[in-house]
């Protein structure tokens, strides 16, 4: 079922790009209530009765009949309990604290009590640290960076917000406690931040010689941010190009070959340790990397998600499918329409990926600005295509870099919050 809303949802997708109707979804279901709902409701919305008004009604006279009787009948399970004074009975005493008694707010602490855990600071500073370590000067420090500014500004247009950094370098020079600290810093000043993207093209690049060395980064830096930041999410961006080779086993053994590091087997590991809650998968690769097999971009993507699925990574955390291709010029809105069904609804569609990250502006080594969107938000047709995707804002998240605005922090976040769910804030 779920894979058959998609593709209803991605044929309402591409058709209404091109302002075509589509009708709502109909199928032969007696608990169906598809009728109840407006007319305007999109067709990847479904209503199917948990119990149709019928079998409502038996329900009801199941239980009201005779005056209620089955109601009243239907007394609560016994709880389990302890008579701690039956003989041979033994409770369990360690671990309890207090006296037993009930007491009145003020009155004195019972003995041997805490005395609430004050701290002692001292000449007078300001001392406390919350319970991962955090202090709140930390935090105000935290707040005064650009990023930190962004994080309180991206707010109240309802966006999720993750801290996006690199470790890996502050890893390496042996500065990993250092970097984890002050991007948690960042995590835990604003509420709202879900979590944090701690690397980018982890293994792809030549930061790490070795399987050891990458596997040895992951586990303690992950270990790191989470007593850092419990109940935050983290993720991790990269590559696994053996993937779109699909059945050919020529393109497998090149690719494995190329990129020792980014084994799948070991990326796998990571997932299935829980490590990784989120792991983004680049496609800058696909156009270019299967040439040699004839494998062209589609037939690359359809089978790298088909592995993906294979290897049931999205039982473990969330897949997110990630592309710069949308920057790489202006595109006619008919050019941007087939790159939206190729790049967005088909990653979506193919069942692996439950989001989808975008890059909105990039700046290269030389200075060069790179936008989907014109400059100080001048409309192009790409960025119009993308406006109309408000079904699935949700699923689309964009990186911005808070030091390097295109207008000012409230402007830019204002105008990607029109297309985006979920932003990710470029932390230096």
């Amino acid at each position: 079922m779920r894979r058959r809303l998609r593709q209803v949802f991605i044929i309402g997708l591409t058709l209404s790009l091109l302002g075509i109707g589509v009708p709502a979804w109909s199928e032969d279901d007696d608990r169906s209530c598809n009728d109840l709902m407006a007319a305007d409701t999109p067709a990847y919305v479904v209503c199917t009765w948990m119990a149709t008004p019928e079998e409502a009604l038996e329900i009801a006279h199941f239980w009201l009949d005779n005056d209620g009787e089955n109601l009243k009948g239907a007394d609560p399970q016994d709880p389990i309990t302890m008579d701690c004074s039956a003989p041979g009975a033994e409770c369990p005493t360690e671990g309890q604290e207090g006296d037993g008694e009930a007491h009145e707010a003020g009155d004195p602490d019972v003995p041997g009590a805490e005395d609430g855990g004050t701290p002692e600071c001292q000449n007078g500073e300001q001392c406390f640290v919350d319970g991962n370590g955090i202090s709140a000067a930390e935090r105000a420090s935290a707040l005064e960076t650009p990023t930190g500014k962004a994080t309180k500004v991206v707010a109240p247009t309802g966006m999720r917000i993750w801290i996006e950094t690199e470790l890996a370098d502050d890893y390496k020079a042996g500065k990993l406690d250092e970097a984890a600290k002050k991007v948690a810093a960042l995590a835990v000043a604003q509420p709202g931040v879900v979590g944090v993207r701690f690397t980018s093209q982890l293994g792809y690049n030549q930061t790490f010689a070795t399987a050891d060395e990458l596997d040895a980064f992951v586990a303690e830096t992950t270990a790191a941010l989470r007593t850092l930041l419990p109940g935050k999410k983290l993720s991790a961006h990269t590559v696994v190009p053996v993937l779109g080779c699909g059945s050919n086993d020529a393109c497998k053994a090149e690719l494995t070959k190329k990129y020792p590091l980014l084994d799948p087997e070991r990326i796998g590991a990571w997932l299935s340790k829980g490590s990784i809650d989120q792991l983004a998968l680049d496609s800058g690769h696909l156009a270019t990397e299967y040439a040699t097999w004839k494998i062209d971009a589609a037939e690359a993507q359809r089978n790298q998600w088909i592995q993906v699925r294979a290897r049931a990574w999205d039982a473990y955390a969330q897949i997110a499918a990630e592309d710069a291709a949308f920057t790489a010029g202006q595109l006619t809105e008919e050019q941007a329409t087939k790159a939206i069904t190729e790049r967005i609804a088909a990653p979506l569609q193919d069942d692996a990926a439950e989001t989808v990250t975008l890059w909105s502006r990039w700046q290269n080594d030389q200075g060069q600005v790179n936008r989907v969107y014109g400059e100080k938000w001048a409309a192009t047709a790409t960025w119009d295509q993308l406006k109309k995707l408000g079904s699935i804002r949700a699923r689309l998240a964009t990186v911005y870099d808070p030091a390097n605005p295109e207008v000012d922090l409230a402007t830019d976040l204002k105008n990607l919050s029109e297309v985006f769910g979920q932003v990710y804030l470029h932390a230096a």
